[in-house]
């Protein structure tokens, strides 16, 4: 990226390199400027990390013979909305 001017306050941009994307920033504002390409990429790595940081559920244990039923528990009805819970 060549060395920019802020459009927002006209003050030289300087150029770092952010998880391999080329972002240009504002020494007075703080303002950024990235390609659109670049945009793309850090959407994408964005969308990535949500999915691998994303809860993660143990698998269901195999039933074997032998093995003794849980106990029964009575049916807990589950409110709808709080509104539900506050008036139903």
């Amino acid at each position: 990226m060549d060395a920019m001017t802020c459009p927002q306050c006209q003050s030289d941009m300087t150029s770092h390199v952010r998880g391999g994307v080329s972002v240009a920033q504002c020494g007075s504002c703080e303002g950024l400027f990235l390609q659109r390409v670049d945009r793309g990429t850090l959407i994408e790595r964005e969308n990535e990390w949500h999915v691998s940081s994303g809860p993660t559920t143990q698998p269901i244990p195999r039933i074997l013979p032998g093995m003794t039923p849980p106990p029964e528990y009575a049916a807990v009805q589950q409110s709808r909305s709080y509104l539900d819970e506050l008036f139903g």
